[in-house]
């Protein structure tokens, strides 16, 4: 009996439902999948098939006519909750491929009203005989059958799963191969030693004898999560079967071998490592493409972590100089992002002894994507060597980088050369890198000066605010008039750190007049940024320091002609507020909030709502001014809310229903 009878019957006839012809490309029918694709009711059977009785079947009808009664009442209620049932199943067939999406994705509705049995014997084929659909429906399947072994039975039965996803395993498409091998890897994590050696194994087998090369690279995949659950046996012929892989005649096969083979070797002991796979490994690190030779980098990496010191030394440090010297910049990019991680593997003896000079010889490349990662592993290099070491052979080249051609080069510099300041200290600090910082503050790019300024932090660690004060100081004031208002802004989210280390009496000699001059940039998110520096700054210095400093200047914003200064001041005034006193905010911000109310333009008007609405929060939660919201505040809104703006009218009866 078959999937598809359910369709018509479900829908409350005997016709044929949204019948395909055996050939429809959509649903890719074969002479199994026409189980699926078949009239006649499916869904119905697939509720009732475990008692053996199908409603509205011959077999189903009674003698009498008062049964027959009740068996239409329950077939009609059956039919009634298989409908949704029935339309997932057309919908898999469906010449609409979104239609088909939605379908895969409740395969396990479909599955699970099927029961275990028929979900074996009639879905999962189906499935396999679907595999000339379109691409992402291709996808979809591959990821709903990575969990799909509870609607097949459990574990015991999750060798059912194989089949489709190898048949998906071997398609074009290297995002659905890709998917496949995952859900591949998910469902062998519960198969038995038994099942791997019955299924799997063979199923590798024919991936990695396929034809066509797309079986043979996502069969290198699949070797690390069979290699822990087979015989010692099956173990060698894997690494055979994978040395085979390594030695492919396609490039692409022996790339995603490399790929694939940090991985596997996690799976080996060392002696295994060494006699089976170490000589192709090699093999692999000089093969004639460029792309093959970049991915045993990460091999390498996993390889060190396995050998000895010694054996680190011996065999894989020639193999890392050959690589970090390749002709190809993009192998030498790969040795150069995974520097740090290879040092460590090689330990520290080795790294001083014989690592130092291909460190300096990628961080002179003369490709300036090599120099921008290398720089990138500078400090975690740097940590590793000693300092003296540091000084004669890295500092040099961080010099000559700072001068580089290429600007994002010195962006690069920039974000990392702070990182060396733990690593040589303060005095060596100040001697050698301060002076390094001053030309980068200068540069004529933006990002460079932006990115020195957000890693200054690091440097103030090691050296103190005011030694870093007293040198950046100018250029800092200089940079906070910067063309660029990333700059600017930059230079505003670094202030609350200086101001907290400078004191008060530093920062308002200094910097007050700086930070009151952003209130009126012409950027809006650098007045945004302006007002927010207050608060923090209010934070840190208290909210008397507030009252008599910086309150009269935002105040006599509240009187300049330009619209914008009056919207800032009532800004300002509404971010500092929940950082000042309530007496404060009654004697001096409520007064001046309330003499714009009036105002002639409608955008400063709803701001005034907005900001009464804040202080009304602020004001009415301390005895002493809580009188001031019913006898000030709310007058001024109820005065807003009959506004001819609509604008200003939606904020007011906003505030008015806080208050």
């Amino acid at each position: 009996m078959e999937i598809d009878q359910a369709a018509s019957t479900a829908n409350g006839n005997n016709q044929p439902a949204s019948k395909l012809p055996d050939n429809a490309p959509s649903s890719g029918s074969s002479p199994q999948s026409a189980q699926v694709t078949a009239d006649g009711p499916a869904p119905q059977r697939a509720v009732v098939a475990e008692t053996g009785s199908l409603a509205g079947s011959p077999a189903a009808a009674s003698p009498s006519a008062g049964n027959d009664g009740l068996d239409a009442v329950h077939r009609t209620t059956e039919e009634q909750e298989l409908y949704p049932i029935a339309v997932l199943v057309d919908e898999l067939k469906n010449e609409d491929v979104q239609h088909r999406l939605n379908a895969i994705q409740n395969l396990g509705t479909i599955a699970m009203a099927l029961g275990p049995q028929r979900t074996r014997d009639e879905l999962i084929p189906f499935l396999n005989d679907s595999i000339d659909d379109e691409d992402e429906v291709l996808l979809a399947v591959a990821g709903e059958l990575a969990g799909f072994s509870e609607y097949v039975g459990g574990p015991e039965y999750a060798h059912y799963l194989l089949n489709p996803l190898e048949n998906l395993a071997a398609v074009e498409e290297v995002l659905v191969r890709d998917k496949a091998v995952e859900s591949l890897g998910k469902v062998v994590a519960v198969l038995s030693p038994s099942q791997v050696e019955h299924y799997f194994i063979p199923l590798l087998k024919r991936l990695t004898s396929g034809e066509w090369f797309t079986s043979r690279i996502s069969a290198t995949g699949l070797y690390a999560a069979a290699y822990p659950k087979c015989s010692n046996e099956q173990k060698t012929e894997l690494r055979s079967l994978f040395a085979q892989l390594i030695q492919d005649d396609t490039p692409m096969v022996r790339r995603a071998a490399a790929k694939a083979l940090a991985d596997f070797a996690k799976q080996l002991t060392k002696e295994q490592l060494t006699a089976n796979i170490m000589p192709l490994f090699i093999k692999l690190t000089t093969d004639d493409q460029d792309t093959v030779r970049l991915l045993t980098v990460e091999d390498l990496v996993q390889i060190s972590r396995i050998f000895s010191t010694e054996e680190n030394r011996s065999t894989l440090l020639p193999i890392l100089k050959s690589l970090g010297q390749d002709k190809s910049w993009r192998v030498r990019y790969m040795v150069a992002s995974n520097f740090a991680q290879l040092c460590d593997s090689f330990g520290e003896a080795i790294t001083r002894d014989e690592l130092v000079n291909l460190f300096v010889s990628l961080i002179k490349d003369s490709e300036g994507e090599v120099k921008m990662v290398t720089i990138g592993q500078a400090s975690a290099f740097g940590k590793m060597i000693d300092e003296l070491t540091v000084l004669d052979k890295l500092l040099p080249c961080v010099k000559d980088l700072v001068i580089d051609t290429n600007q994002h080069v010195r962006a690069a510099v920039a974000t990392n050369i702070s990182g060396l300041a733990p690593i040589l200290g303060k005095d060596l600090t100040i001697e050698y890198l301060l002076p390094l910082f001053l030309q980068l503050l200068k540069d004529d790019f933006p990002d460079v000066r932006l990115n020195i300024i957000s890693k200054l932090e690091n440097v103030n660690q090691v050296i103190g605010v005011e030694r870093l004060s007293q040198s950046l100081l100018p250029a800092i004031v200089e940079l906070a008039e910067d063309k660029q208002w990333r700059v600017r802004l930059a230079i505003i989210e670094y202030i609350p750190l200086l101001a907290s280390q400078l004191g008060v009496g530093f920062f308002d000699e200094k910097l007050l007049n700086l930070c009151m001059s952003w209130l009126g940039d012409a950027v809006f998110s650098i007045r945004d940024a302006a007002t927010t520096n207050l608060r923090q700054l209010v934070e840190i210095f208290g909210s008397e320091w507030a009252k008599s400093t910086v309150i009269p200047q935002v105040m006599k914003m509240a009187q300049n002609e330009n619209y914008l200064y009056r919207m800032t001041t009532l800004f300002a005034l509404t971010t500092m507020a929940g950082s000042l006193t309530p007496e404060i905010v009654k004697e001096t911000v409520l007064p001046t909030v309330l003499g714009l109310k009036d105002d002639s333009i409608p955008n400063v008007r709803f701001n005034v709502a907005k900001s009464l609405e804040v202080l009304a929060s602020i004001l009415k939660h301390d005895a002493a001014t809580a009188e001031l919201v019913p006898s000030q505040v709310a007058p001024a809104l109820q005065k807003l809310s009959d506004d001819a703006d609509v604008d200003v009218k939606w904020f007011a009866n906003k505030a008015l229903l806080s208050v």
